[in-house]
């Protein structure tokens, strides 16, 4: 490829992904990327196929009632990977879309054709058969040609069944390990309902609930929520009416939010991690179709969904998943962070997993985009 220009077919399903993604076409003026983003990775110069909200689908359930849309974006992108005949097919998560569009490749003579020609699928975020199923790791090593993980821990899992692993580190440790935490003296709490607008849906009422305590109790905290370009609309018409003080922000200024922020209460997800990284003390929770939650507990196999508490092995974040989310559950929580010594001892802990989150040989998007360039 020294002397050609490279072609990269990328995809990335959500928000987490799509910032990632952005970081990789920065670090790789020289090649051309076509494929499926969002508005980060459109301003670094890629015109999506569709918007990735059709792709932000999370639980058994809800992927069902999505099912027509996402078949239909899974025959756009095959059509598109054949059309384009790119070098290598970068997906970033959402495996489970990366899986239907390689296999649905492999199927068509067209797809068979860019394979034997070359055609490498290239996967970033390892799936996290750690977590439930570690079988799985073999059904991945055979659909993918080589494996980005963010941690160490993670490889082996793939390496097993002969599938390339590189640990990469997580992407958003970058600038975010040492980001100075001073909210301790903060009024304010910031409110994270997530990026998909399906968690968004189920969450946001029980968060204006929680929202009117908090205020009741002392009407000097005001509230802010970090919004993504498909959730925006939705949050700012569902607010008006809370009847507390809200401040919208857009997404891409949620770091310097989190640094000032007393107390967060966020929706399950990459947005634990960023708070992790900068120390912030907050409370995790998510709520789930009643079935979805029944077949987690059957398949799940760790005892926490937060990467924090994975990594630290206990439960540094308090977690309130399903059930489990109420609003009493939380203003309990809430109520055990105001205090100054429960404060220091979690953030204390953060601290702790500083070392873990990065790779001491560079950002996850630079380390990505070398091993990539190096395609021949």
């Amino acid at each position: 490829m020294q002397n050609k220009k490279l072609k990269i077919f990328i995809v990335a399903g959500e928000v987490s992904g799509d910032v990632l993604g952005a970081k990789i076409m920065r670090e790789m003026p020289n090649a051309k990327f076509i494929g499926i983003g969002g508005e980060n990775m459109e301003r670094a110069g890629l015109k999506s196929l569709f918007p990735i909200s059709d792709l932000a689908v999370m639980g058994a359930v809800e992927v069902v009632a999505h099912a027509r849309t996402l078949t239909r974006r899974i025959r756009e992108t095959v059509d598109a990977i054949i059309k384009e005949k790119p070098n290598i097919v970068l997906t970033i998560d959402s495996p489970g879309f990366a899986r239907s569009v390689i296999g649905r490749l492999r199927k068509l003579p067209a797809g068979r054709n860019l394979i034997a020609n070359g055609l490498k699928f290239h996967h970033v975020v390892a799936p996290q058969v750690w977590a439930w199923r570690p079988a799985r790791a073999k059904k991945y090593a055979r659909i993918f040609d080589k494996l980005y993980a963010f941690f160490d821990f993670e490889v082996p899992y793939f390496t097993k069944y002969g599938l390339s692993t590189m640990a990469v580190g997580h992407p958003i440790s970058d600038g975010l390990i040492g980001k100075k935490y001073v909210g301790n003296d903060s009024n304010i709490i910031a409110i994270i309902p997530g990026s998909r607008m399906s968690e968004v849906k189920r969450l946001m009422p029980m968060l204006r609930d929680v929202a009117h305590r908090i205020y009741a109790q002392n009407p000097n905290y005001g509230f802010v929520i970090p919004t993504v370009e498909t959730t925006h609309e939705y949050i700012a018409n569902a607010v008006r009416n809370w009847g507390v003080p809200v401040k919208l922000i857009s997404a891409d200024k949620r770091y310097d939010l989190y640094s000032k922020t007393f107390i967060a209460i966020a929706a399950s997800g990459t947005v634990s991690a960023e708070l992790a990284m900068i120390h912030v003390p907050a409370i995790i929770v998510y709520k789930m179709n009643p079935i979805t939650v029944w077949l987690a507990r059957r398949v799940i196999r760790v005892n926490w969904v937060s990467l924090v508490n994975i990594l630290l092995n206990r439960g540094v974040y308090p977690e309130l998943l399903g059930p489990r989310a109420t609003v009493e559950n939380i203003m309990a929580e809430f109520s055990k962070l105001t205090n100054d010594k429960a404060r220091k001892k979690m953030i204390r802990e953060l601290a702790t997993a500083d070392s873990l989150w990065q790779n001491p040989y560079g950002t996850a998007a630079k380390i990505i985009a070398d091993d990539l360039s190096v395609f021949k």
